[in-house]
């Protein structure tokens, strides 16, 4: 940590660098994979071995091609291989354990048959059940169960129209007190509101709320680099400059933060009438967290506005489950944009948006996922309701405390273990979400195999998602998981 001032507690990240070695092994792996798909198209084209995957018809070829020809190639050579990998049925509540349904390929994973045998009682350490809060008994449940009977399924409207129900009003109080800002807004999906909400963001002075028309040009986005997909696309979609710095890397984001003051816009130079840092809580492939107290300050230096995706870190850090903010101690009043999830570590669906009242009462009007979007299902509203109140306290127990402080241990403990074990893991030591490196594409398909043998259920993940020498497993710790769960994956 460069500046040990700024911080309340131990900040600890590793990213080992790939050893020289496996680099090399690995890269040779890939390589062998990519003259075999040419060997094996060579051979597709000449009718030797039969073709599987989606061509262009004849009559289209002066069409421009609806496939991209690399990304066909690397689905039906590589990709193939290990599909079986991903896109596993699940039969259960995706709790801290699960049921499968049993499926085989005989024709090399192109195709897939049930055999009609369910797996029963995997170690589930692929789902962001953070907390533990997806059950299918429990208070959460219950309260769910009576909504459902009095509000019904579904609102089949959209919240100006007739879709606005006292349970949305109460929902949204609840989520800005919990917080701690002005106002709150529930979206009806979590990745949807980043598409209107960073494009309005952008536009919205947060001071003057009437000059938004004048501020769609002119405004610069400066985003990690391995910010999320869904962050990637609203940053586009707002029709800002976008410049990129280095993940949690405060010098690259200060000299982009000077660039951008002392020379300005591009060929005019004028300054640029707003500048936007753009940050995840925790960042879901690398297991690190943000650097939140060096971005404030950068953030406050340098006179810009933040915008904050909590997605994996709301309820899952913090003493009291708040997220970032909390886990470092600092004002929720220092971000301007607060977003995250509610399919997380409140087991529901959604996702907020948290600010200045002027800020959510302009989304309210002018974002077209809340004019457009149907509202939240009553039953989910009242399991996001029912968990956050439990995290809160205000349900009379210690419960949702309870898990907090268990999912902080589990991690702890989690990443420990497997770094006595020898094995490289990427991020922060209190991230719940724990890369193991792999880093070789023929282990990503067998590592997931020889697991599922073994009754535990994980995510793998490999090139294009990751850089191609970094192919990885990611496990996601949850308060529902028990030591001797741990001790056995």
């Amino acid at each position: 940590v460069h500046n040990g001032g700024l911080y309340k507690r131990p900040f600890n990240e590793a990213f080992e660098e790939t050893p020289m070695l496996v680099a090399v092994l690995t890269y040779v792996g890939y390589g062998v994979l990519t003259l075999f798909g040419y060997l094996r198209d060579f051979m597709r084209q000449w009718k030797i071995e039969k073709c599987q995957n989606a061509t262009e018809r004849e009559e289209q070829k002066d069409f421009v091609p609806l496939y991209q020809d690399f990304e066909n190639f690397y689905n039906r050579n590589l990709y193939m291989r290990i599909r079986d990998s991903w896109n596993r049925p699940i039969c259960s509540v995706p709790g801290a354990k699960v049921d499968m349904m049993e499926r085989v390929s005989h024709d090399y994973n192109w195709t897939f048959t049930y055999t009609g045998r369910v797996i029963k009682d995997i170690i589930n350490m692929g789902s962001y059940n953070y907390l533990g809060f997806a059950q299918k008994a429990g208070t959460c449940q219950e309260a769910a169960a009576k909504v459902l009977s009095q509000y019904g399924a579904g609102v089949c409207s959209t919240r100006q129209e007739m879709g606005n129900l006292d349970k949305h009003e109460e929902l949204e109080k609840l989520v800005a007190r919990f917080l701690g800002v002005e106002s709150a807004m529930a979206y009806g999906m979590g990745g949807s509101e980043l598409k209107g909400i960073i494009r309005l963001a952008v536009k919205h002075n947060l001071l003057n709320i009437f000059l938004f028309p004048l501020l769609i040009q002119g405004c610069l986005i400066l985003s990690d680099e391995l910010n999320h997909a869904s962050l990637v696309l609203g940053a586009r979609l707002s029709g800002a400059t976008i410049r990129i710095f280095k993940h949690n890397n405060m010098q690259s984001l200060e000299k982009l933060l000077k660039d951008a003051i002392v020379h300005g816009q591009p060929r005019t130079r004028r300054p640029w009438k707003k500048i936007l840092i753009l940050v995840e809580g925790i960042y879901s492939m690398e297991g690190s967290i943000v650097r939140l107290p060096e971005v404030i300050a950068l953030k406050k230096k340098y006179k810009s506005y933040l915008y904050l995706d909590e997605a994996h870190s709301i309820g899952a850090l913090g003493p009291s489950g708040r997220g970032v903010v909390d886990y470092f101690g600092l004002s929720p009043e220092d971000v301007d944009v607060m977003m995250g999830t509610f399919t997380k570590s409140f087991g529901a669906a959604g996702g907020y948006i948290g600010g200045k009242k002027e800020l959510i009462d302009y989304l309210r009007t002018y974002s077209h996922s809340a004019v457009y979007a149907t509202s939240l299902s009553p039953p989910v509203v009242e399991q996001i309701i029912t968990s956050m109140k439990c995290i809160m306290g205000e349900d009379g127990t210690a419960v949702g405390k309870a898990r907090v402080q268990q999912l902080a241990e589990n991690t702890r403990y989690f990443r420990r273990r497997l770094k006595e074990m020898g094995f490289i893991i990427y991020g922060n030591e209190d991230s719940p979400v724990v890369p193991l490196m792999l880093y070789m594409p023929a282990k990503i398909g067998a590592f997931g195999r020889e697991m599922l043998k073994r009754n535990i259920g994980v995510v793998v993940v490999g090139f294009p998602a990751t850089p191609i020498i970094e192919s990885r497993a990611r496990f996601c710790l949850s308060a529902a998981h028990t030591r001797e769960m741990l001790d056995t994956v």
